[in-house]
């Protein structure tokens, strides 16, 4: 039977160096000690009666100091808690570092507020008097279009303080669905007993025996199942934790305030819905292809990730992948590539599954230290794509840090999908002109569509579910399990169409989906998609326009709107052009498969 191994059993040559943020627990504890005392330095402006330029200059330099601190503080305690979700020691490191945040949110509540009893006008002539307050023209403007929804010191100091209670959903969905939760054993195609876990899971429903992709579709449901109830009230306290902070803050519903942080408009949410209605037919048409290549009667959710070509064997080792991923990458130019190899060989990723590590893929990390990348690496070609991807969002974090002060380097969620997913395209069209044979040809375009269908469609599916049930819950309807589950098989049918047969099982997806625990999250993985597509080719085409505004687009972090920072690259969000150009390329994409 093949076991996942224990962290101290595996190759620390495929691990990340988390000394290169701390050296040792002990530094931390250092660091974490004296951000608690340079926090209460806060205390000094907020009792000042007026403020003048020098001190409002030093009161935004000192909170931008402990927000880089203690961001380190929290990612270092964090990511070791990720190598292993049931050591005792860093979840305890975790939840000081959450309460450090919450505390220093706290007296640094009255900021805001402050800002606004200044006003904009005077603001602009200390900027004038002191030319260093300069460095925070854009902090201001970004402030003060939300001055409809900052409320006095008092609330926001209350709001500051209850946040770390109202994150009690998402740390105990984190918990269950990482360190406590266990799957029972499956028979694999070789008929041995195999643990069933969420790293394996995927690798599971693309093996070639039905039997299996069933086994284990069928034992993973069976698991949540069981804890339908516990799953709806723990998710359903996270949508109205949301919901509550949204009417807090004078917003309209939960998609304004989580899309206003950012400065995108509503529209651009709810034409992606409409774009992918307008567009559905296209994902009927590919369900059927699918249907008709397996050779199938019936269609089941379990078979909706297994290769449509037989016979590829694309097993890829991660020293493999590296290399693919190199050389797939090179249009992005010879220094991109040199930070590729960087982060391949200086301690920056987390190669393989061990036990309690956290499920999934991730990059992260703290401003003056490199990115990090988690993944759970499997010898198939999801993982390849899975490197290319991850290395794009630490990239992304890399070139916006070294370029941006520390203020502005924090790119927004709303184009942080753009560069892992332009990384995915410009690999796959790299593989597909590599490959020989006609068979491998159809196996990555095989695998470009499922990209379509699980990063465009599978995700605006997603964004679908959470409008609907957020909604629902400003309406005052209360989201029991049997509720989620409904509309999320209403929809599954209304995504996959009458070529699919949408098994029972399936109406408990919503429950393993961690995404949903930062609401409004996901839609960004469909229009981030549209937007890489449309970049990619441009890139591959050899635009200069193109190349050079995305070369400006990874090193701008959060100095300009995201939309903006789109269209250096030529694409425009506000315009249903990305969405069409995606799906032309879907369509056609299809049109070779079938040919």
């Amino acid at each position: 039977m093949k076991k996942t191994v224990k962290r101290l059993e595996a190759d620390p040559h495929y691990m990340w160096n988390m000394k290169d943020m701390y050296e040792s627990d002990s530094l931390w504890e250092e660091d974490y000690k004296k951000a608690y005392g340079d926090t209460d330095k806060l205390k000094i402006y907020s009792d000042m009666a007026h403020i003048g330029k020098e001190d409002l200059f030093n009161l935004l330099e000192l909170n931008a100091y402990l927000d880089c601190m203690i961001e380190r503080i929290y990612v270092y305690a964090s990511q070791k808690s990720h190598e292993d979700m049931a050591e005792g020691c860093y979840q305890d490191m975790v939840a000081r570092a959450q309460t450090l945040m919450v505390s220093k949110e706290a007296e640094a509540s009255f900021i805001e507020p402050l800002l606004m009893n200044i006003g904009m006008e005077k603001i602009q002539v200390f900027c004038k008097e002191m030319p260093e307050l300069k460095k925070y023209v854009r902090y201001f403007d970004i402030v003060f279009r939300q001055k409809d929804h900052i409320l006095d010191p008092d609330t926001e100091k209350l709001l500051a303080e209850v946040s770390e209670i109202s994150e009690a959903p998402s740390d105990i969905f984190a918990m269950f669905n990482n360190a406590d939760i266990r799957f029972p054993e499956i028979y694999d195609e070789n008929n041995e007993k195999t643990a069933l876990t969420h790293g394996r899971y995927t690798m599971f429903l693309q093996n070639p025996v039905r039997s299996v992709r069933k086994s284990a579709f069928e034992a993973m449901y069976f698991v949540y199942e069981r804890y339908k109830n516990t799953l709806a009230a723990t998710f359903r306290a996270n949508v109205k934790k949301h919901c509550f902070f949204a009417k807090v803050r004078n917003y309209e519903s939960g998609m304004h305030y989580s899309l206003a942080g950012a400065n995108i408009p509503v529209t651009v949410y709810e034409k992606l819905i409409e774009a992918v209605h307008d567009n559905i037919g296209l994902l009927h048409r590919y369900i059927n292809i699918r249907k008709k290549t397996l050779n199938l009667q019936e269609l089941h959710m379990y078979d909706l990730y297994v290769p449509m070509v037989k016979g590829v064997d694309m097993k890829i080792s991660y020293e493999e992948a590296k290399q693919l991923v190199y050389e797939g990458l090179s249009p992005l130019g010879k220094e991109y590539q040199d930070m590729l190899l960087k982060g391949f060989s200086k301690g920056w990723i987390d190669v393989y599954e061990n036990e309690g590590k956290r499920s999934g893929a991730y990059s992260w990390g703290a401003y003056g230290v490199h990115p990090y990348v988690l993944l759970n690496y499997q010898d198939n070609l999801n993982s390849v794509f899975t490197l290319a991807h991850e290395m794009g969002h630490a990239l992304h974090s890399y070139y916006s840090d070294k370029n941006q002060p520390y203020i502005y380097a924090g790119y927004k969620i709303f184009v942080a999908e753009v560069a892992s997913t332009c990384n995915e395209a410009l690999l796959v069209n790299y593989l597909i002109d590599k490959v020989k044979s006609r068979d491998e040809k159809k196996y990555l375009i095989n695998y470009f569509l499922e990209q379509f269908r699980t990063t465009f469609f599978r995700q605006a599916m997603f964004a679908e579910f959470e409008k609907i049930v957020h909604e629902m819950c400003m309406d005052g309807k209360t989201l029991t399990s049997e509720v989620l589950c409904n509309i999320y098989r209403e929809l599954n049918a209304y995504y996959f169409g009458s070529g699919a047969v949408i098994d029972e099982q399936i109406a408990m997806e919503w429950a393993r989906i961690p995404h949903f625990y930062t609401p409004f999250y996901v839609y960004q993985y469909a229009t981030g998609f549209a937007a890489a597509v449309s970049i990619s080719a441009g890139i591959l085409r050899g635009d200069e326009k193109v190349i050079c505004g995305y070369k400006k687009f990874l090193c701008s972090g959060n100095i300009i709107d995201p939309v903006d920072l789109l269209k250096l690259c030529g694409v425009d969000m506000l315009t249903a052009e990305p969405v069409n150009c995606a799906m032309e390329m879907f369509k056609s994409l299809m049109d070779q498969f079938e040919e």
